[in-house]
Formats: structure tokens, sequence, C-alpha cells
């Protein structure tokens, strides 16, 4: 076997390379790396942080940007055009974000209401990241401090209410009362975070008790579906017994004004008489008599005419239409 030290001694004799070119070739490498690092792209929906030697340079948008190499100058990627939410009590599968979800969600969703019973509530808090600067720099762990906030908010909002209303009308209240206080929390501890929904999932009892609350409900369901029929009913019948009763009131003041108007023409036909009357009784009771006979033998079927000088009765039937004659 050859002594390794004859052999790297014939090294530089096999590949003769002068200092020049391996400067040059150092070099040439050293400036294709750089620049491939120089260069890096924001992907949508996000926003990069600049820091040279670790010190805060500027806020830049997605896209491709350049920058100093070889560590001189980082980029911190914020996802803050990009909706984002924690899961408490349960867990989605596919997450991304690591601070989604807990690592104790049975834990988290265990709580005390006002009356001293215990609910199971699995809720979602809703943020983007507002202030990527205050986000990154001024506080620690920042994700991981809305989760505990939002704990303790809504342990705050779930322990002065009755687990009646957590379960069942009290859920929008709650909702919006633990918005405004978490997001009144982010703002005065600079979390560099924007709250935008609080969402209750799902409130319910203890396992053991979950049968018994669950016939509550739907008793109380029964209950509000019988009460909305009565309404239904009642708003049908009330009104159609309310219409015939405006269309009778109304029926009876037409015959009224009906019978009002016929006995005033009646008492005016009778004045017109009476004038007539007092000025010519005989010519005017002659004329009462003959239309009386002239309206009334028309309508008769057989017309008999009986009068004091007469010993038996007789059929007169041409009289009739003489009296017509007459009349007219």
């Amino acid at each position: 076997m050859k002594d390794p030290k004859i052999i790297l001694s014939r090294i530089p004799a096999a590949f003769p390379l002068s200092a020049s070119v391996l400067v040059l070739t150092i070099a040439v490498l050293v400036f294709f790396i750089g620049v491939m690092m120089a260069f890096y792209t924001i992907p949508a929906e996000s926003e990069g942080i600049v820091l040279r030697f670790g010190k805060y340079i500027e806020k830049v948008p997605s896209g491709l940007h350049a920058k100093a190499p070889f560590g001189i100058d980082s980029v911190i990627i914020v996802p803050s055009k990009r909706q984002q939410k924690l899961e408490f009590g349960f867990a989605t599968p596919g997450f991304t974000n690591p601070d989604q979800i807990s690592e104790e969600p049975d834990l988290e969703k265990s709580m005390v209401t006002g009356d001293l019973n215990s609910a199971l509530v699995e809720w979602v808090v809703q943020y983007r990241i507002s202030n990527p600067e205050q986000y990154l720099f001024d506080v620690r762990q920042p994700a991981q401090t809305l989760r505990d906030l939002s704990e303790a908010v809504m342990r705050e909002v779930i322990g002065d209410r009755t687990v009646d209303e957590i379960i069942t009308i009290g859920r929008q209240e709650i909702e919006e009362a633990v918005l405004l206080r978490l997001t009144e929390l982010a703002s005065r501890y600079q979390l560099g975070i924007s709250i935008n929904q609080v969402q209750l999932k799902n409130v319910n009892p203890p396992e053991p008790v979950q049968p018994s609350f669950n016939e509550v409900n739907r008793a109380q369901q029964d209950r509000e579906n019988s009460i909305n029929l009565a309404n239904g009913e009642y708003n049908k019948a009330v009104p159609r017994v309310r219409g015939e009763a405006d269309q009778k009131i109304r029926a009876a003041e037409g015959y009224r004004y009906k019978r009002i108007n016929e006995a005033e023409g009646d008492v005016t036909a009778f004045n017109q008489v009476l004038t007539q009357y007092l000025k010519s009784p005989d010519v005017t009771r002659t004329r009462l008599y003959l239309e009386t006979m002239a309206a009334v033998l028309p309508q008769a079927k057989q017309q008999i005419i009986v009068d004091d000088t007469v010993q038996q009765i007789m059929p007169m039937l041409a009289v009739p239409a003489k009296l017509l004659e007459v009349a007219k």
C-alpha cells in the first residue's frame, strides 16, 4: 500500500490550479448563492416583516422582494390578511394553525354556571392579525395569550348566568358579551389582533344529567309549539269573526238608513195627498180608491164583486176591467 503522503504530494501535479482561478471560482459561487438568497416571495394573504441583524426595518406586502443576503436581513411572514380561529373544547381535523386547538379540550370546556351547575361549553374565536409589529414584538406568544384570555372571559360570562340561559335563550347575549370584553382586553394588552366573531358551538349539561335536560328541552319546545299553534288559530278566527261582525253592522246601518228614507218618503207622499185631500176630499177619496183597486185586482186570479143590494153571490168578471179602465 502506498504512503498517503506520496499520494497527496502528487495531487497538485495532476490538477494544476492557480490561486487566482480558485479565488475567482469561490467568488462566482458566493455571488450566485447571494443572488439566490437575496430574493424572496411573500404569499397572498400575508405580509413580511424585514429584520436587519434582528432589528425591525420595514413591513412589505405580498409579492416578490429583495433583501440583503447571508443573514444580514431576515424576513418573518405573518398571515395578517387571513382569518384564523381558535377552537375551545373540541378540535377540527386538518387544522394548520398550531394554536387552533388545546391539549386538554375536556378540561377547557367544563365550566360552572351562576346557579352552581356544571355545563360543557364549546366555542370558537375568529380573529385577524391587524398589527404584525405588535403581534411579533410586543407580546410573547400572542396566540396562546389570546387563548388564555378567551377562556378566562368565557368562564367569567358563564359564571354570571344560569344553566337554562346558557343552554336555551342566552346564547346570543353570551357571544356579544364575550366579544366585547375580549376585544377590550386584546387592545389593552396590545396583542396586534382584532377579534371578528365569538360563536358558541355546543352547550350541553354533563353527561350524567343530559337525558333529564333533553326531556326538559323537549317539553319547552312542545310548549312553544302549542303556543304558536294557538296563536295561529287565534289569528285566523278573530279576524274572520271581526270581519263578519263588521259586515253585519254595516248591513244593519244600511237597513236603518233605508227604512228611515222610506219612512221619510212615505211621510212626504202622505203630506202631499193630505194637502190635495183638504182641497177636494171627494175627488181625492175616489182617486185613492180607484188607484188601490187598480193595484189589487190585477193580482187576483178570480174577481167577485159583492154589493149590499145583491141578494146572492154572482161573478161579474167584466167589472174589474171596467174599473181598471176608469182608474186609468
